[in-house]
This record gives C-alpha cells, structure tokens and sequence, in this order.
C-alpha cells in the first residue's frame, strides 16, 4: 500500500475521533497558545502548496522578501514542466503530492503555509493548515461556496491563525488612498459603483449548447488527479480542467467575477462597509448554459444603508460585447501596467480598461484594478478639489512580506479572512445567480436565501466527496 494511502487512512481513523459534544475531529482541537508567533528575529518556515502558474509566482514573491525558509513544496502534478522552476529553486525542500501526506509527516517544520492551487481546493487546505496550527496565505477568492467562506472564518478564529487573501491590491497604493479619502470625508455618500473586466476569457471561443462535461482522457503520468478533485464532485480528467482551466467551470472555479472581482472592488467593499447585499440579479447572461460560465454577464447587487451611509448599487459587467457606458468626462482609457495580464492572453488596448467608476452625490471617481489609484472627474472637478486632498501614506510592506510580518507578530494582515471573507461571499452569491439564472433575495442577518429554496441550498454547494467530509466539521 503506498505511503500516501496509508496517511489518508490514518487522517480518516482521526477525523472520526469525534468529540461527541463538538463533533469535531480530536485532533484539531487546539491546545491553549498553539499558535505563537514566530520569533521576531526569525524567518518563517514556509511550505508552498500549488507550485505551478500563479501558485509559483505566489512562492518567488514571498521568497523574494527575504522573510521566509523554504521548507516544502507540494503539488498534485509535482514533476510537470509547469512545476520544474519552483523545484529547480529549492533543491533542498521536501517534496510531496499530497498535501495531508505533508502535514502528517512534517507539520513540525512547518510555521506557514501558501495555497496557490485552484478554487474548489482553497478550503480543504486551507482547513487542514489552520488545524495543525499554520499561519494561511490563499489567493483570491477565499473559496467557491459561501458556507466554505463561512468555516473557513470560524476556523480562522478559532485556531487563532494568521491569515491573508492573495488580493495583494490591498497592500499598494489604491489601498492607502481609498482609506485616507474617506477618512477625509473626499469618498462619501457613494449610491453606484460600476465595476467592469472586459477582456477575452478562456471559454470565450466555447461551444455554449454542451449538454455534458468533457469526456475523460488519460491521467498524466505525473499527477494525482483524485487529490486534485478534492472535495468536488467526481469528474474524469480532461486537459480542459487542469493549467488554468478550471477556473472556466462552475464544478471547480468561480469565472470572472470570481477570478478579478477582488482585485477591483475590494477597497470599496472594505472602506464603504457594503457587507452583504440584500438583492444580486443577473439582468444579462449571454450564452448562459448548467456547465461553464457565461459569454458575457451584467450582474446588479444591492447593498442597503449602512449607519449614516446610503444604499449602493454595484453594477458587474464582463464580457468582449458588454462594456458598461462611463460618465461624461471620463477621459482615455489607457493602459495601466499596475494591471496585470490576464492569464491565458494579453491585456487588449480595450475599449474600456478593467476598474470602476465610483458615483456619490457630489463626486465621481474613476479607478483600474489592483493596486491603481483613484481620480476625480472629470478634469475641471479634480483641479478644483487638488487642494483638499490628503496625504496619502506609502505602503510599509507589499502583501507578501505583510502576511510575513504578521506571521512574526510584527504588522496586522490586511486581507484577513474576516475582512475577505464576505468579499468573497459577494462573489459566490454573484456566480450562484449566474449559474442559475435568477434574481437572488438574501437576508444579511440570517445569511439565508428567502426567495429560493435551489439556491439556499446551494449556498453549502453539492455535499462533498465521501473521504472529504471532515473539513466541513469545524
């Protein structure tokens, strides 16, 4: 029997150790100050989970800070020529497929770990870290459910963890500004946001009117297919799944809004307190089918009045044909290079860049995605306000060196799961309206679904695979 199957034995005769008054596995129950910080003259230990793609450049930017010991990589496809550069870097670190074989064998040299692998697989690992006591850094969006959000917030809390959201706009430049505007009263009284990523797409091309997943091919070599699926449904492999394309499917990814929603809404989600909205309607679903995401889709979310702050209307639209009209005085779109390429292709001279437009009832902003800053419109308006504008203070640490910092006790994460979690709750909301086709009533206080049954039950997603059952017990 191999070692890996031997470990996920022992990790289910644990998980079934069950606390009869918790119901939670014995083993995850944390002992008092289980999880210290690490010293302040130290470097973190660090294991990267998913290597390849965005997952390596996650590993090479938290390596780079020089904060971090590089103590373990794992990857489903370890081997693969998407993962020879990250397992060329460091020859010394352990390696391993599985990611509970990992914990059961080394989680004692373990401080921190990374998870830069797709969607559906964010929560059980990140679970399984923040029950052996790990500091988490998961890339965006936290999850591909709310009730995952959900656990994965409690269980934030509960292990005492440090955490951060790979949304890593929220450690530069637009982050800083956004705050010291509102704090300055310049941001307020905000009752629409435009939010709009037109660029091509890697199902843009797709044949809409499928009536079944991808048939299976042969597993590579390489890879653990049954450890990628994870707690999802079941699907033969198909290429059409793996090396980004998974973020195309409803099983496995949460599309575009999912994938760049963070990157451009995530400081007006924090600094005007939306929470969680009351209505999410899809008003346009082109080419809407049960299996990959939409052509092109204009979602309408309501988020109510907030203490002394009015009710706002937050307008998504993706899609090559769908872009959303601008203001008068909007100006050029022009190239931003803060924004990254969209994986899969390049950033097109579009017609209108990825951002938002911000309209409260004295001033309108225009804004791009990650870290770009803010302007007023039109021109006249903002050389009018020029003098009133605060300070805006530099960026003590990038998100990266920020999560590590943290894990040593020495700054506050930015992008904590409790401050990213309902951010990503918006969006799962947002791809549950789309993969269903219909107007959305949510209660913020009972954070229940009160128009449709479906779809509050879908807000836990498809019971998970049997063996997987565990991480949803926290």
């Amino acid at each position: 029997m191999k070692s890996e199957d031997l470990s996920r034995r022992s990790f289910l005769k644990r998980a079934l150790a069950l606390s009869a008054a918790s119901a939670i596995p014995s083993f995850w129950i944390p002992a008092k100050g289980m999880t210290p910080h690490v010293s302040a003259n130290d470097k973190v230990n660090i294991a990267f989970i998913g290597i390849g793609q965005r997952g390596g450049e996650i590993a090479k930017e938290l390596y780079n800070t020089g904060l971090c010991n590089v103590v373990a990589l794992c990857d489903v496809d370890m081997g693969a020529p998407h993962t020879q550069e990250i397992m060329n870097m460091f020859p010394k670190a352990e390696r391993f497929q599985d990611f509970r074989t990992m914990f059961d064998r080394i989680s004692n040299k373990i401080d921190a770990v990374t998870v830069g692998v797709p969607d559906h697989s964010h929560f059980p690992i990140s679970i399984e870290a923040m029950a052996h006591g790990k500091h988490v850094y998961v890339e965006k969006p936290m999850a591909r459910t709310f009730e995952e959000i959900e656990i994965m917030m409690r269980a934030a809390k509960k292990y005492g963890v440090v955490t951060q959201m790979g949304n890593q706009g929220h450690s530069e430049a637009n982050y800083f500004q956004f705050k010291a505007w509102k704090e300055a009263g310049i941001i307020k009284d905000v009752t629409a946001i435009t939010a709009h990523m037109n660029n091509s797409r890697r199902w843009h091309g797709w044949n809409p009117h499928i009536t079944h997943m991808p048939m299976g091919e042969p597993v590579p070599q390489t890879m653990d297919w049954d450890t990628w699926i994870g707690v999802a449904q079941y699907h033969d492999y198909n290429h059409d799944y793996h090396l980004g394309q998974w973020r195309c499917w409803y099983d496995y990814g949460m599309g575009a809004l999912g994938d760049w929603g963070a990157h451009i809404l995530d400081t007006a989600h924090e600094f005007l307190d939306l929470g969680l909205p009351t209505e999410v309607n899809p008003l346009y679903l082109k080419d809407h089918n049960p299996f990959f995401f939409p052509m092109s889709s204009t979602i309408l979310f309501r988020f109510p009045k907030r203490g002394d702050m009015p009710g706002v209307d937050v307008t998504w639209y993706d899609g090559l044909d769908n872009i959303p009209a601008v203001p008068e005085g909007y100006g050029v779109s022009e190239l931003d290079p803060n924004i990254p390429t969209v994986a899969g292709g390049k950033i097109q001279p579009a017609k209108l860049n990825p951002g938002k437009e911000i309209y409260s009832k004295e001033l309108t902003f225009k804004g791009g995605s990650h870290g770009s800053t803010l302007s007023i419109i039109p021109d006249e308006k903002a050389k009018e306000m020029a003098s009133r504008l605060p300070e805006v203070p530099k960026s003590p640490s990038n998100h990266y060196a920020n999560f590590l910092l943290s894990c040593m006790g020495k700054e506050k994460t930015r992008s904590p799961f409790h401050i990213a979690g309902p951010l990503s709750q918006v969006f799962c909301l947002g791809v549950l309206s789309q993969r269903l086709n219909r107007k959305l009533v949510f209660d913020r206080d009972t954070k229940q679904i009160t128009n449709d049954p479906e779809a509050n039950r879908m807000l836990c997603g498809l019971p998970p695979r049997k063996g997987w059952e565990q991480y949803y017990k926290v």
